[in-house]
């Protein structure tokens, strides 16, 4: 929480205040500690951002956000991956979706929220898909903690499968691998808010996989697909981005190229296209939902754009936007 009472938001390298109300963004500071800060997360307690760096190399920062600016703590710790794309917390590490090397990494987070610089543990993925070049060999594009907190569940874009694995005294291992359908190219997921389904937006066809997700047993078991565009796509629509309303009644996804959000409505154990709406800008990277609002970090039109939700209808109503060099994620304090 900013000193002024409003909340803060984050955008690839920049601080953000954003307003409860109108849920307008006001650019307060940058930090550019690490080269290509594709992906950030939260600590549970709010007190330290972590950064991906999406470079050949690939390491992770952590940063003290409870000043006036984000400040390093500690050096940036190598992820032993190629091309992380994404984070997350989970059972006292630091998770990395590594695209290039097609990985996982588990970085121990001290009690102070710093990283350890060593004892990372890496897991590598295997396999390839049909859709070349994309999918020549593994590309973990996103890796998540499901709602019981048991399990770390990653999406391959590059083999067609969600892997559940577990994390036992640092040390990843694979539970379960889920394949879905070849060629689909899973990107992201999101689950229902009751953890009964999970959602997995596919990057190389535009539709989203209906899943039905078992906590106790960790098994995911795909049973729908539905896609996020009412006609036939264009060349270049690469979903990207993908969130589902607090009350479980909607999923929105991004697709860039299209450059626009899609509705869909819940229904059971499928989904049903509502509506598609402007996403307000180009290349709509990434897409965070917070108070009935959605963020759109736009990275190629550099801006980020934010939406009022109709609550009865779910379809987005743009209220704003503020210019982000190559915005690429909005994560909400």
């Amino acid at each position: 929480m900013a000193d002024d009472g409003r909340r803060r938001a984050y955008i690839g390298s920049f601080t953000a205040a954003r307003d409860a109300d109108s849920g307008a963004l006001t650019v307060l500071s940058s930090v550019n500690a690490v080269p290509d800060p594709a992906y950030l997360a939260l600590s549970a307690d709010a007190d330290i951002l972590y950064a991906v760096s999406e470079t050949a190399e690939g390491a992770v920062a952590a940063y003290r956000v409870d000043g006036e600016k984000p400040e390093p703590a500690g050096p940036p710790v190598p992820v032993d991956g190629n091309g992380p794309t994404h984070l997350s917390l989970f059972a006292g590490h630091l998770l990395t979706a590594n695209y290039g090397s097609g990985s996982v990494t588990a970085i121990p987070v001290r009690s102070d929220g710093t990283l350890a610089r060593s004892a990372a543990h890496v897991l590598q993925h295997t396999g390839a898909g049909p859709h070349t070049p994309r999918q020549h060999g593994p590309h973990a594009h996103h890796v998540q903690p499901d709602p019981s907190g048991r399990w770390a569940v990653s999406v391959d874009l590059g083999t067609d499968s969600v892997r559940v694995c577990t994390l036992t005294d640092g040390t990843l291992a694979l539970h379960r691998e889920t394949a879905l359908r070849p060629g689909s190219g899973p990107r992201h997921l999101a689950f229902h808010p009751d953890g009964s389904y999970a959602y997995v937006v596919n990057e190389l066809t535009p539709s989203v996989t209906v899943c039905r997700w078992d906590a106790a047993e960790g098994v995911l078991t795909p049973l729908t697909e539905t896609p996020v565009l009412s006609g036939a796509p264009a060349r270049d629509a690469y979903p990207s981005g993908i969130v589902t309303s607090p009350d479980g009644r909607f999923v929105w996804t991004a697709t860039r190229g299209e450059d626009v959000l899609s509705v869909l409505a819940v229904e059971g154990e499928e989904l049903r296209l509502i509506a598609t709406v402007p996403c307000g800008g180009r290349w709509p990277r990434a897409l965070t939902a917070s108070d009935g609002f959605l963020y759109v970090a736009n990275e190629r039109s550099g801006d980020v754009t934010w939406f009022s939700t109709d609550p009865r209808t779910g379809i987005p109503r743009r209220a704003g936007t503020i210019g982000v060099t190559a915005a690429s994620c909005v994560i909400l304090g």
